[in-house]
């Protein structure tokens, strides 16, 4: 016996269990789906505040093209507007979306017959009311200067735009709409 191995004497003692690696599999399957909502979440919250916007349109000053009640999506890194692009702007505390309708360089006068941009009558098919200056507010004719836009609203009988307040500044624009989400009535 005395060449019996010592090892083979000892009871063989069973692996040890690693700690906390494999309790409760469906607690940690719950944990990770927690935290891929929770990234997904941030991703869109972070998306919607400093690359897109979205704003419930309460004026009906661009109906029919955007209606009271309307959800409007705008873009808000993209502010190089092109004539008919339709933008989102602050006017005393209030957004509103509004039509461009003249860029940098061009010179606007309304007319009794209507817009005229550059010394050529518009043609808006998709504007129902005739386009009219107001008793108070700009005078025309007037130049567009850099970094600047003239923007109208398509109700143009009724509308506080370019014809009330002047030329608006670009970067005081909140950005291009991109999206018109529209609300029916039940």
């Amino acid at each position: 016996m005395d060449n019996a191995n010592p090892m083979d004497a000892a009871p063989r003692e069973a692996p040890a269990k690693p700690q906390g690696g494999r309790g409760h599999p469906l607690l940690r399957e719950l944990l990770a789906l927690l935290l891929k909502i929770a990234g997904v979440a941030l991703a869109v919250m972070l998306l919607f505040t400093f690359v897109y916007g979205l704003h419930r349109n309460l004026d009906p000053a661009m109906d029919p093209a955007v209606k009271d009640g309307d959800l409007v999506i705008f873009y808000r890194l993209d502010k190089n507007y092109v004539f008919g692009d339709t933008l989102l702007l602050d006017f005393q505390g209030k957004r509103q979306v509004r039509r461009v309708a003249a860029t940098a360089g061009d010179t606007v006068d309304i007319t009794q017959d209507g817009l005229v941009i550059n010394g050529a009558l518009q043609q808006e098919p998709a504007i129902y009311e005739p386009t009219r200056r107001y008793e108070t507010g700009v005078t025309f004719p007037l130049t567009v200067g850099e970094g600047q836009v003239f923007v109208l609203g398509d109700a143009r009988e009724n509308a506080t735009d370019s014809r009330v307040y002047g030329l608006v500044e670009v970067r005081d624009t909140l950005g291009k709409v991109m999206a018109i989400l529209r609300r029916r009535s039940i």
